[in-house]
């Protein structure tokens, strides 16, 4: 093991079919610093990545696989040429700093409003519910628009739309694809009871919720392989105006048809910043790290020495740490060194510039 306080935090791991030197992850972070038709700021954002490269991975912000997909102003893309350009000039410096990076994978459903859509179209949900939650807009924050069913016979092209964007991740340089099924967005709406009253083949039980991210998992791996896939879930979350009642069931349903896949892994919102956990929700949580045959990534409000004691006991594999990147670029070294902090900033975390983006110093400054 690693000479450090944090051993555990240090050992390689394989996932799926990468090597990674240590467990030390990035969670995929939104920052609103691409162009308005999601191409990507390169200088600034290939700045930013390759800070970054010492992450064992790093999972891109959430991005954009169709134009109906956006929730959020200035958020890249991966569904068009000059986006998979801007990308590939980022993965290009990513992996020549040494490190590893994969594409979240995200449709937004019913967080989103009519402006910011082609023709200010309405948002698609699993269900006509209105989310109770407000969206970042170029009018400020708005609330969420009413939502419309999507139709049955147009779900294929909701997976061909995932699937050509895992094509275009590919293209643009990318090591794998995160599908981003958690935080209240299209695929979390399809698996909770809450947001789904559909009567079709994807509404009702728990495994007909459970169908459109599994077909979405599976369309990734036709592209990339199940070694390259990975999966993001929030089972007990409540962001974005969800009901975590029935979930359970519902992931377990998912995992039935997704474990034997062999995915390079499941990453688990377990815990939301500000927000207690209850003795509830945490058997929820354990109950079903249980029952996921592969690697397990944690995420959630994490310091190194949780994450330590989480992978030491075997509940977690590997963690995902968010606001600790965007403050210390080369946050792995300061845990294996042990070493002092820079905090957050807040207030630059969402849209600028370089400020609270570029410059956090690194500990040799």
């Amino acid at each position: 093991m690693a000479d450090t306080k944090y051993p555990h935090l240090f050992e390689s791991l394989t996932l799926g079919s990468l090597e990674l030197p240590h467990r030390v992850l990035m969670a995929p972070l939104t920052r609103n610093r691409a162009r308005a038709d999601g191409v990507h700021n390169v200088e600034l954002a290939s700045t930013y990545y390759t800070q970054r490269a010492g992450a064992g991975l790093i999972v891109s912000e959430a991005t954009e696989i169709s134009p109906l997909a956006k929730g959020y102003i200035d958020v890249p893309g991966i569904y068009r040429d000059a986006h998979v350009d801007a990308w590939q000039k980022i993965t290009d410096s990513v992996h020549e700093a040494g490190g590893r990076i994969f594409c979240q994978l995200w449709h937004c459903g019913r967080i989103s409003h009519t402006s910011l859509l082609p023709e200010n179209q309405v948002p698609v949900s699993a269900s006509a519910i209105r989310a109770d939650a407000q969206v970042f807009t170029r009018n400020g924050f708005e609330d969420c628009s009413q939502p419309r069913a999507l139709e049955t016979e147009e779900i294929p092209g909701v997976i061909a739309e995932y699937r050509h964007a895992a094509e275009m991740a590919k293209a643009a340089g990318f090591d794998g694809v995160e599908v981003h099924a958690a935080n209240g967005y299209l695929l979390d709406q399809f698996l909770h009871q809450h947001t789904n009253n559909r009567n079709d083949a994807y509404g009702g039980s728990p495994e007909n919720r459970a169908r459109l991210a599994a077909e979405v998992v599976e369309a990734s791996a036709e592209v990339w392989g199940a070694d390259r896939v990975g999966i993001r879930l929030s089972p007990t979350g409540k962001f974005s105006d969800m009901n975590p009642e029935g979930m359970e069931e519902t992931v377990e349903a998912l995992f039935k048809r997704i474990n034997p896949m062999g995915l390079a892994y499941l990453h688990v919102v377990e815990k939301f910043p500000g927000l207690d956990v209850t003795e509830e929700e945490q058997a929820t949580l354990d109950r079903l790290h249980d029952k996921w045959a592969g690697t397990y990534i944690a995420n959630g409000d994490f310091d190194a020495q949780k994450a330590e004691e989480w992978i030491a006991r075997g509940r977690a594999d590997a963690v995902t740490f968010g606001r600790l990147f965007i403050a210390n670029p080369d946050l792995p070294e300061r845990f294996r060194r042990n070493a002092k902090l820079n905090e957050p900033n807040p207030d630059t975390f969402y849209g600028g510039g370089a400020e609270g983006y570029t410059d956090y110093p690194f500990l040799d400054e």
